[in-house]
């Protein structure tokens, strides 16, 4: 046993050490024992084989330190999975500011703010920041609104050498003007001496492409450049209406990266092509969205690729980064790559040639009878392993909490097409289930390469998809059309939106100042895009609607391929009278399964709603944001849960709670352990954001009293 275990140590460290920029804080004895890298390294398999808190003494875990950011907004996120090199913790805020942190002490080194002189009003998303050195030189690269800044790590400062006084406008080279919103939510990776990007876009047109990019460490020179929605003579061009590379837009990869530095392969997740539910102008399977894409890292060029959803009109795209592992098949080691999705699957393939581990199926599924909507007739899903989610709401999964919210819950319900996966969209309303947030989310799984076990932690919520009819354009249109088309499928017709994810509108006069509003309308922030793109008589029009209800009238641009005939009216979970979970728990769940034979090891409900244990209804799970880290002590760390705020120690081989704290606001982010000094630490950021409670703005860290 001793002789297998070294063989695994030697061989993760060998892969460890290969990895540039890595090499320097990589000792041989050290695989697993940093966290340099967003989701613990270029693999983001969330694992660290530090083991000084342990099974037998986690149970007095006490805080060690704690750093109160300053700039949290009552209704902020933060999402962040902080890195560690060489004792300073890198993370960014809830403002898009980037710290640096004594590791050990919690004591501020340096701030940029990439705000300052502009009208911010309220908070950015951005889960993360990238490390880059080649043994001098050490940089730090953060999105924050368009742009991508190269910051020395020893000071804070921008690089004014990088791109143009220190950032890249990742809005340019797309092709597209005018220039549309673009923001990196997900940190960039780094192969030699590249930084590779994705980037978040509207899901309403008009949106940019989601290009992949590749730009000089050094200058911010673009290197390469992968197109995900093909230009003519490219693979995949078949799959779209011959003009939808000029004007489709998203198909982006918004949930990160992997790399595979020893074999040169990045492998990206995009998402769904724009608009979101409805792709009458993207008729075909719309090559590459909805893919999981395996790119040679130093040109850009595919390698393979695997379409997870063709013609997506749920919103189903993979939500986080892939992770790289390395399972046994036939006794022999094959090193993989897991994705997992929105839809509760997890798809294995062999990294090199993107062959399937288990088998898939493709399954048939009922056409849209939406006008000029053409659905794809099969949908590819994994027999093995086992989905980690519920697949299809029936009426005897409605709530039963009480007799009143069950009745009222059933009437709506019976109303609704609820008929399992890949359903289509409809005017009648169609159930999402498990919803548009997953399934699995952004805060991925984590894998235990001495077990082969992924844990995933997974929303069970149903959300109702419902579309409506979109009035024509005329050549002129007042302020209420403009906002119906652009801004109601997330603040819905009436503006009431669907808090707090999308923010109610009514009464934005009293809250902002008008040129806040402007400022937020034309530029975006956020999960909210700009829409610069309308031009100023229409942005003008839309302030003027939402901020003082005046419906002026403006020119209006002829009939576009960007016209969509069908929008939703907005993101609407399925919540009974009292605005819980209008299913039966569990509501959110952690699972772990063995990848080695694809057999579901343990479930649990993770997360509770406080109010309703204390009336009995206890181990229900919740909604829950953020991922696990797994560790070499038999633990399994894991915040997420939105609403009890709790931070949990489960023994990984059992699920079993071995220790839990209370945070000052939710965990909606995935934690980080280190070391420093050598005493390991684990620090979570506590931003809440996610529930009708106050947001916070602080990261705590554990350890083990000296």
């Amino acid at each position: 046993m001793r002789a297998k275990c070294l063989c695994i140590v030697l061989s993760l460290t060998a892969y460890l050490l290969s990895i540039p920029g890595l090499a320097r804080a990589q000792a041989p004895s050290d695989a697993y024992r940093t966290w340099g890298v967003y989701g613990g390294g270029p693999d983001n398999i969330h694992y660290s084989s530090l083991d000084q808190i342990n099974r037998d003494n986690v149970k007095t875990l006490q805080v060690a330190w704690t750093f109160d950011t300053g700039d949290a907004h009552p209704k902020s996120e933060m999402e962040c999975n902080p890195i560690v090199v060489d004792g300073v913790l890198y993370a960014p805020t809830p403002s898009g500011n980037v710290v640096a942190l004594n590791a050990a002490t919690g004591a501020l080194r340096w701030r940029f703010d990439p705000n300052e002189g502009s009208k911010i009003i309220g908070t950015l998303r951005t889960r993360g920041v990238t490390y880059w050195s080649d043994g001098k030189d050490q940089r730090i690269f953060a999105g924050a609104h368009q742009y991508l800044y190269s910051l020395d790590a020893q000071t804070g400062k921008p690089i004014t050498a990088f791109g143009k006084d220190g950032r890249i406008d990742l809005r340019e080279g797309l092709g597209r003007e005018p220039l549309n919103w673009v923001t990196m939510t997900s940190p960039a990776v780094v192969y030699k001496d590249l930084v590779i990007v994705g980037g978040a876009m509207s899901e309403t047109l008009p949106a940019s492409p989601g290009d992949i990019r590749a730009y000089d460490v050094h200058s911010g020179k673009l290197r390469w450049s992968f197109h995900t929605i093909p230009h003519p003579g490219e693979i995949g061009y078949e799959t779209w209406p011959k003009t939808a590379w000029t004007y489709s837009g998203a198909a982006n990869n918004w949930p990160g990266m992997s790399v595979d530095a020893k074999r040169g392969i990045v492998f990206v997740p995009t998402g769904s092509a724009a608009s979101d539910f409805y792709g009458a102008n993207r008729t075909g399977d719309d090559l590459f969205a909805n893919c999981l894409i395996a790119l040679n890292a130093e040109t850009g060029k595919r390698i393979w690729h695997f379409q997870l959803v063709h013609h997506d009109i749920w919103d189903r795209d993979p939500p986080s980064a892939p992770t790289l592992v390395t399972v046994k098949r036939k006794g022999q080691d094959v090193d993989a790559v897991a994705q997992t999705t929105k839809a509760g699957y997890v798809f294995l393939f062999d990294r090199e040639t993107g062959k399937p581990l288990f088998p898939i199926k493709n399954r048939k599924y009922p056409s849209s009878d939406l006008e000029d909507e053409v659905t794809s007739k099969e949908q590819p899903l994994p027999l093995l392993p086992a989905p980690f989610a519920r697949q299809k709401l029936t009426a005897d999964m409605i709530t039963t909490r009480t007799p009143e919210a069950h009745q009222e819950a059933l009437d709506r319900f019976t109303k609704l097409r609820s008929d399992g996966q890949f359903i289509p969209g409809s005017t009648q309303g169609t159930i999402i289930f498990p919803g548009f947030d997953g399934g699995a989310e952004w805060g991925g799984g984590a894998f235990d390469p001495t077990t082969g076990l992924l844990y995933v932690n997974a929303n069970e919520m149903a959300w109702v998809l419902r579309l409506v009819r979109q009035k024509p354009r005329t050549g002129e249109a007042n302020g209420r059309d403009i906002f119906l088309r652009n801004c109601s499928a997330c603040h819905r017709s009436d503006l009431t939106g669907a808090p707090p994810d999308f923010p109610s509108l009514i009464g934005v006069a009293d809250r902002y100042e008008e040129g806040a509003v402007k400022h937020l309308i034309s530029q975006g922030e956020g999960r909210m895009p700009g829409f610069a793109s309308l031009g100023q008589d229409q942005l003008q029009a839309v302030f003027e609607y939402v901020y003082y209800g005046k419906e002026t009238v403006v020119k209006d641009k002829g009939p576009s391929p960007l016209d969509v005939k069908y929008q939703s009216d907005g993101y609407n979970k399925f919540l009974d009278k009292d605005g819980y979970p209008a299913i039966q728990p569990p509501w959110g769940t952690l699972t772990a399964i063995d990848l080695n034979s694809g057999k579901t090891i343990w479930k649990i409900p993770l997360g509770e709603y406080p109010e309703l244990a204390a009336k009995g209804l206890t181990d229900t799970g919740s909604e829950n944001y953020g991922g696990p880290v797994v560790t070499a002590g038999g633990l399994l760390f894991i915040g997420a849960t939105n609403y009890d705020k709790v931070f949990r120690a489960l023994d990984k081989t059992t699920g079993k709670l071995l220790w839990k704290t209370t945070l000052p606001a939710a965990g909606n982010a995935t934690p980080s352990t280190y070391e420093v000094d050598g005493r390991q630490y684990i620090v979570i950021a506590a931003g809440g954001g996610k529930s009708p409670a106050p947001s916070g703005g602080s990261f705590v860290a554990y350890a083990l009293p000296k």
